[in-house]
Order: structure tokens, then sequence, then C-alpha cells
């Protein structure tokens, strides 16, 4: 039995112990790159597919691969460094969907006049992490079986941190996969605005049936659309139109549909209906793979102290860390030398000191009013209508938990109130926190933009 008879061997053991989901995560791009006597070694697409086998799966990878060559004792995980393959596309797809992508207007864009996807956006240089797996183990299970497997999917969470390179990836992968399907990836403000046109120029219905043709229909930023009635109103019936022809539908936002002020019901109900998913803040170790693979990806080497400096300081953002390498590249093709820890310092000072904590009471009140979809008059007010209380209440906890404000202070800024009233709210939001993950995650959100300077 060769390596690639053995790999294959194990793999079809360990599909019948593990969900379609993880075995796809975990085990996609995987195989033997060598047997030397009593040692295998095993080729894996990044860093963490290399810690979750070694931790997860090491032993019983071990056990069915004695069974089948006793001779074998050890095993070693490799990270894969080969750059992924470019994805091919067909010449007949090309001029096939050329036409309808630019029948909807969607043809501004430099990245692909067919689809509108990033063809560098794949699952291949997708790092996953314990902040993603199941966000990527079910865009992965869409990319095999669109229409059936979680339609729609709706992927959410904060800013910079994957969304957009997962809806791509599955939208790459579904046109690798199944070459003549129509294909588009489009952000929910594109949409909104060609829905205007449409409407504008009597061509509504020229555009809902070109929408209708589509297989796949990717929309980035859904929660753009809430408070846009008529926008709502034609996404719904393009929505349903879709779904019962078991066309793809896959969406993210920055909040879970119940968490998107304004959105119709019927819309809510329709996303909340098919497979949620959140991506969230990645941990150290993931934040490490990924700024590693951006280096790879941009062929740059960093000390590993200066690669540290900046995990530890950039971590809600994966698009910051892109941005400090960024700046550490243009340094370093300036100057023919790899920056060292005082220049890094130097050079991401901006990045790392300022934003670090920054605000007050004004950014809060905002933060969370525009959330919430209310104006900032009435998060003060004194009002104790439901949709206010809440809101109102967190307002009251962030100004606690961010700035240390004394509950006499809070109590004042919000209507006079006594400060038992910001006391009961702050204990009340904190309490919350600990069992209600919806809460926990809304909470999230707003501090991200809080810090972010996303509003």
């Amino acid at each position: 039995m060769n390596k690639e008879e053995l790999w294959q061997a194990v793999l079809a053991q360990i599909q019948l112990s593990t969900s379609r989901a993880n075995f796809a995560t975990w085990f996609h791009n995987t195989k033997i790159i060598s047997e030397d006597n009593d040692e295998i070694l095993i080729s894996v697409p990044n860093s963490f597919s290399k810690e979750w086998l070694s931790n997860k799966y090491h032993n019983s990878i071990l056990k069915i691969i004695r069974s089948l060559n006793k001779n074998i004792r050890a095993i070693n995980y490799v990270v894969n460094l080969e750059k992924p393959k470019k994805i091919e596309r067909s010449k007949y797809h090309e001029k096939e969907n050329k036409l309808e992508i630019n029948q909807l207007g969607f043809d501004n864009f430099e990245i692909s006049q067919k689809t509108n996807l990033n063809p560098r956006y794949t699952f291949d240089n997708f790092i996953i992490g314990s902040f993603n797996e199941t966000a990527h183990a079910a865009a992965w299970a869409v990319s095999e079986n669109p229409g059936f497997d979680y339609n729609p999917l709706f992927v959410y969470g904060g800013v910079g941190l994957g969304k957009t390179h997962l809806l791509e990836a599955v939208g790459n992968k579904i046109l690798e996969n199944f070459s003549k399907k129509k294909i588009v990836y489009a952000p929910a403000e594109r949409f909104t605005s060609k829905i205007v046109t449409a409407i504008r120029e009597h061509k509504i219905e020229e555009l809902k049936t070109e929408l209708r043709n589509i297989d796949v229909l990717i929309m980035d930023d859904i929660q753009f659309i809430a408070g846009k009635e008529k926008t709502q109103e034609e996404f719904f019936h393009i929505f349903n139109a879709l779904r019962e022809t078991n066309k793809q539908i896959i969406l993210s936002s920055d909040r879970p549909p119940k968490a998107i002020p304004a959105l119709e019901e019927r819309l809510r109900s329709r996303f909340e209906g098919g497979m949620i998913m959140d991506i969230g803040i990645p941990d150290f170790e993931t934040r490490m793979a990924i700024l590693k693979a951006k280096c790879e990806e941009k062929n740059i080497e960093l000390r590993a102290d200066v690669l540290e400096y900046i995990v530890s300081n950039i971590q809600k953002n994966i698009r910051e860390l892109e941005g400090a390498l960024n700046r550490l590249l243009i340094f370093n093709k300036m100057n023919n030398v790899s920056p060292d820890i005082e220049i890094t310092k130097k050079l991401l000072q901006s990045l790392v000191n300022f934003p670090a904590r920054s605000t007050n009471y004004k950014k809060i009140v905002q933060t969370v009013s525009q959330f919430y979809d209310l104006k900032k008059d009435d998060l003060l007010a004194t009002t104790r209508r439901k949709e206010i209380v809440k809101p109102r209440q967190i307002a009251m906890y962030l100004l606690r938990s961010e700035l240390k404000e004394s509950y006499p202070s809070i109590g004042r800024k919000f209507g006079g109130k006594d400060h038992t009233t910001a006391i009961y709210a702050c204990e009340k939001i904190a309490r919350e926190i600990e069992n209600d993950l919806n809460l926990t995650n809304d909470v999230n959100l707003i501090k991200q933009r809080i810090y972010s300077g996303t509003i």
C-alpha cells in the first residue's frame, strides 16, 4: 500500500466517526508526503490545522495507521507552503455570466466581470481558528451542495474578521465545483442602489427576472437594507423566488438578524430559518497563524519579537493586522532591511497607541443609539418604552465598564436619574451577559464599533 492509498484509507475511516462539516474543515488538503521507515509526515494547509490535528485527532490517526501498517511508530505534521492554485474558469462560463452581470449593473468591479468575486479569496488561504471554525464548516458544506445544505447561510461578526473572505471563498469554490452555475456577489449598498435605479427607470421587473435566474446570490452587509422599505419589499420577493427553487442565498451582517433594527419581521424570520453562524475575535495563536500566512503571501520575513508585538497589540481586527504588515513591508522595500522591534513600534504607533481603549461618553451614547437605530435624545429621555430601556441600560453599563464612571455621574447623564438606577442597570446587564449569548454578541459588536471608529 503506497502513501496515497494509505492516507485515503485513513480518511475513509475518519469520515465514519466525524461529522461531514468537521471532516471538511480539518482534513481538506491533507496528505502523506513522506514515509520514512517507522515515521510518517502529513502535510496540512495551515498552522491551525496542524495544531488541531496534533491535539484532537492524533491518537485516532495513529491508531488507524497502525492497524494498516504496524511498522509505523510516529506521525508528524508540516504546513504545506505551496501557494494555492488559481481557480480555472471556462470561457463558456465567462461569456454566459458576463452579459448577466452587466445587465444587473454590477460591472464596475475590477475583480471579475462575471461574478464580482475576488479570486484570491479562497478556502485554501482562509485561516481557521476556534473563532470561525463552525462558520467555515457550514460555508464548506454549502460549497459542496449549494441550495440544499444551510439555505440561507447567514454569517455575522464584527468589522475586519473575515466575513467577506469567507463569503467569496464559498462563491469561488462553488464556481470551481459547478462551473455552469450563475453566481453574483454584491454588497447590499450596491443592491439597494440598483433597486432605486430600476424603480426610477421602470425596470424593476426586468431586474427581478435577472436576479431570479441566479443560482447563487451572495449579499454582503445585508444590514444596510434595514429601514429601506422598498428595497426590503423587492428583496423579500427575490429571496422567496430563489429559496423556493433551491437557489443558494448567502448573507453577511455585522450582527445577527434579531439585532438588526428596522428589518421587516418577515425578512428576519426567513433569515433565521436558515443557518446562522457567527465569527468572533481570533485568539493569539490564530492571529499569529494569520500574520505568518500574510508574511508568506507577501514574501517578507519578520523577527519573532516583531510578530509577537503586532499580534499582542492588534487583537480585534484582521484587516488591521494586514494594514500593520503593509507598513512594515513598505519600510522593508524602501530600506532593504527588515524592521527591528524599535522601528516596528514607531511605524505602528498610530495603529497601536492611538486607538487603544480611547473613547468617551458621547461616542458610547452615539454608538449604542445608532446600533439600535434610535435617536440620541431617545436614549437619554426618561421614557420606559421597552425598545429604549435595554439600549439605555447597555449604554450605562459601558460607561461604567469602559470609562469607570461613578454611578451618580452615570445617573446624571441619563436625565438626572438616581444612582441606584445606574447600579441596577449595570448589574443587570453584567448578569445577563453571563447567560445571554445574543446580548454578549451585541455588546461585543458595540465595543468594536466604539474602538474602531466604525459607527
